[in-house]
């Protein structure tokens, strides 16, 4: 399997540790786009600049950008505080290529979830009642069950063919709900799977 790790960033403290953690997992063809402030480099880097002073946290646009770049047809969307696990690529290469949108778990340093698995609280139907104004972190054995789900947008694993489909909207930024407005719109057509074998932290 082939991967585009796309990070976005806006200071790049941290994205020599991403960048580590994506190397130590020796895949034999990947590459990392890197959007935003960084100081990393390498043969495995794509550098692009971005002027943080069009839109205050404009991460929809710089993945939107990630998916036009992108060289494969898996593509990884992180933000710049998530690394991988160890044997994140065996777990990959354990669930498949056959995929749409994929999440991997992804643990807190203190080894509880974060949000990985999730119902979302507002579908607009039946669910609604049962989950009151909050979502819920489901087992990850639950599957079938997207058209009542979000995909956090902190990670996430896509095809290039579904992200040119349903790109980000461009009108929200950061923290206006535009993870869960583009899950809405692409679970209507695509369902999430649960890969196990593979994490985040």
């Amino acid at each position: 399997m082939k991967f585009t790790f796309g990070i976005t960033t806006n200071n790049g403290v941290l994205t020599s540790k991403i960048v580590e953690s994506i190397r130590r997992e020796k895949i034999p063809e990947y590459e990392i786009i890197v959007i935003g402030s960084t100081l990393v480099t390498g043969e495995d880097i794509i550098n692009i600049s971005f002027d943080e002073n069009q839109k205050f946290g404009w991460i929809t646009k710089k993945k939107n950008i990630i998916t036009e770049r992108a060289k494969f047809d898996n593509i990884v969307y992180m933000h710049d505080y998530i690394c991988l696990n160890d044997s994140w690529y065996q777990g990959q290469l354990q669930a498949g290529e056959y995929f749409s949108i994929r999440m991997d778990k992804i643990i807190n340093n203190d080894g509880s979830r974060f949000r990985d698995w999730c119902l979302w609280a507002h579908n607009d139907n039946f669910m609604d009642s049962l989950l009151g104004n909050t979502g819920l972190l489901l087992p990850y054995e639950f599957e079938n069950l997207s058209r009542f789900m979000y995909i956090s947008g902190s990670y996430w694993v896509a095809k290039k063919s579904v992200m040119q489909q349903f790109p980000l909207n461009e009108d929200l930024v950061w923290g206006q709900g535009e993870d869960v407005e583009w899950s809405k719109r692409v679970r209507s057509v695509y369902n999430f799977t649960m890969n196990q074998n593979s994490s985040v932290f």
